[in-house]
């Protein structure tokens, strides 16, 4: 007889039928996760393995041993600090990625921002890393290359497939099994540099307090995660704006009013270009300017940590900071 694979214990718990099985511990997440990333599992076991947690939604303890196995795993440069962690893994299907020029804002106001994702593995959609060259750069390929672009622009971007290589691989299964994995969800938990700050996005309702828990499990001490347009962190100016909040350890939640009263057209054609045209004042777009405006918001009360004031506050602090950009940057 075969003596039994030494993570099959993992798949037992999550499979053991409706009364049996359960949720992983934090600790045998880690354990199961770390498995996975040292290639120690077979292909049967992973597809397994990922669509059991799927099917049953992935829960915070969970995720937290996730991301703790994979910090392990990672060796950024012990002095690279950034301000703020923004993850970019959905891309954007019916309207421009406008979030990008609410990071572009911030880096221009002195914020460091390290954002990560991936590209690809949905056919159809507009992804950050294929947006970076209108603005003069592209991905890190390194810590080193990191710390450079952060030095001259404020902003850095490293695809997942050089971040974690082994997740990269993980993400680009989700045309073989047909769904996404716990490996999306886990990727925008990251924090690959410890920021004190992070912003996510998601699509499906309820994995916006999942996020938002997981934060808390791994002492990220201030997190904002968007219900956003196409599951990436930008709000959505003509409807309101469902945020989950960590603040120094404490959840909260929160529903942003609308800027528009009413819902506004979709283009016909997604031009790329229109981000650079609309960043140099040389178009105008009433609904990408409100979208970068209202996610510039939500990030500028994230940085403030803790500071309350209304809504219309930061809005009205982001379109200042908006119309005072540097058009010429890029």
């Amino acid at each position: 007889m075969h003596q039994e694979h030494s993570f099959a214990p993992f798949v037992r718990i999550l499979g053991k039928g409706k009364k049996g099985s359960r949720s992983l511990t934090a600790e045998e997440a880690e354990a199961a996760m770390g498995m996975i990333l040292d290639q120690q599992v077979m292909p049967e076991q992973l597809g397994a393995f990922l669509m059991l947690i799927r099917m049953k939604e992935e829960a915070p303890e969970e995720l937290m041993g996730f991301a703790h196995a994979v910090r392990s795993r990672l060796t950024p440069p012990a002095g690279l600090r950034v301000d703020l962690d923004w993850s970019s893994y959905a891309g954007k299907k019916r309207r421009l990625p406008w979030f990008l020029l609410s990071a572009l804002t911030l880096a221009g106001q002195g914020v460091k921002i390290f954002m990560h994702g991936a590209k690809g593995h949905t056919p159809g959609r507009l992804y950050t890393e294929d947006m970076l060259p209108l603005f003069g750069f592209g991905a890190d390929d390194s810590w080193q290359d990191v710390a450079e672009s952060l030095e001259r622009r404020n902003i850095a971007y490293m695809s997942i497939d050089r971040l974690v290589p082994r997740l990269g691989e993980l993400i680009a299964l989700r045309p073989v099994l047909g769904l996404r994995s716990p490996v999306h969800t886990l990727c925008r938990l990251l924090n690959p540099l410890a920021a004190a700050c992070c912003v996510d996005g998601v699509f499906h309702p309820p994995y916006a307090p999942m996020h938002q828990r997981t934060a808390q499990l791994l002492g990220t001490r201030y997190s904002l995660t968007v219900r956003g347009d196409g599951g990436e962190a930008e709000m959505k100016p003509d409807s309101e704006s469902e945020l989950h909040w960590v603040c120094d350890g404490a959840l909260s939640e929160e529903f942003w009013p609308r800027l528009y009263p009413q819902r506004l057209l979709r283009d016909e054609v997604l031009d790329p270009a229109d981000l650079l045209k609309v960043w140099r004042g040389e178009i105008r777009h009433d609904y990408g300017e409100a979208a970068v405006i209202s996610t510039l918001a939500g990030v500028l009360r994230l940085l403030a940590k803790g500071e309350v004031e209304l809504p219309q506050v930061w809005v009205e602090r982001a379109r200042a900071l908006w119309q005072a950009r540097d058009k010429s940057a890029y």
